[in-house]
């Protein structure tokens, strides 16, 4: 489904830079906005993707918020180091305690109402709708971009943070899976689209896949848009749109199939 971008909000304008460090220097809070606050070891990587389309207009009119946390300026010694060997042997390197510490003390100092504290990590629980409709309706949302071997477990269980995954797979570190996750959840946030009911009607918002799209033209290459589509008739649509979700989440997607079926049950 296509995103429709809305008018602007009347909130303060946050300029977006083609320099993501221009953007993210200086930056008021604004009262009652959704922030996302990111520990990283590379703030230039931000806004990245989050600085264009629906997301970046967004930013610019003030409905959300960006704030990055530097992990480097909590280093240790004269070469500011973050990492260390992990106890006991191995290979790689981990994100030390008395660094990821003080980083985290900094972002809740910054954080106003309830902000969950998320660790990206491959052996978090997957990323799904639900969690980011959950986290759309805090007031914002803290991460944690892992690098390395990963981080001190000490850390995770003092600060009872949250894991969560982008998928079954390992990156070389939680960036792209933090933009992800704020771009899943910033788009659900009032004022974001301009059509409400988008967000009702796609992939994964009833438990289903979403159905097939059409548009114009009628005749493409041999292929024609269904008939039911272009009859008019609105229940009758509604009927073959939900058909085909249920056909494709079946075929494609059993494990979502299953929950959805016993969903229908209870």
């Amino acid at each position: 489904m296509t995103d429709t971008p809305n008018r602007a909000q009347g909130r303060k304008s946050i300029s977006v830079s083609v320099k993501p460090r221009a953007l993210m220097t200086d930056t008021p809070d604004l009262h009652g906005v959704w922030k996302a606050t990111v520990i990283t070891l590379f703030p230039e990587a931000f806004p990245g993707i989050l600085g264009l389309s629906l997301t970046g207009k967004a930013l610019k009119e003030g409905l959300w918020q960006l704030d990055t946390i530097d992990l480097r300026r909590h280093g240790i010694g004269k070469h500011r180091n973050v990492d260390d060997t992990p106890a006991g042997g191995g290979a790689g390197m981990v994100l030390r305690a008395d660094v990821m510490g003080p980083a985290i003390d900094e972002a809740r100092r910054g954080a106003k109402g309830h902000h969950p504290l998320i660790y990206l990590s491959p052996r978090g629980r997957p990323m799904d709708q639900q969690l980011m409709q959950n986290l759309a309706r805090n007031d914002g949302v803290t991460l944690i971009c892992g690098r390395f071997e990963g981080l001190d477990e000490r850390v995770i269980q003092h600060y009872g943070i949250q894991e969560v995954s982008l998928g079954d797979f390992v990156m070389t570190g939680g960036e792209l899976a933090a933009q992800a996750l704020i771009d899943a959840t910033v788009r659900l946030l009032p004022g974001v689209l301009g059509n409400a009911a988008s967000t009702q009607e796609e992939s994964f918002s009833s438990g289903l896949l979403e159905h097939p799209q059409y548009t114009r033209p009628a005749e493409w290459l041999g292929h024609e848009i269904p008939d039911i589509l272009m009859s008019g008739h609105h229940e009758k649509i509604a009927e073959w749109r939900r058909q085909q979700s249920e056909e494709i989440t079946r075929a494609r997607r059993p494990d979502l199939w299953e929950r959805y079926t016993s969903r229908k049950q209870d």
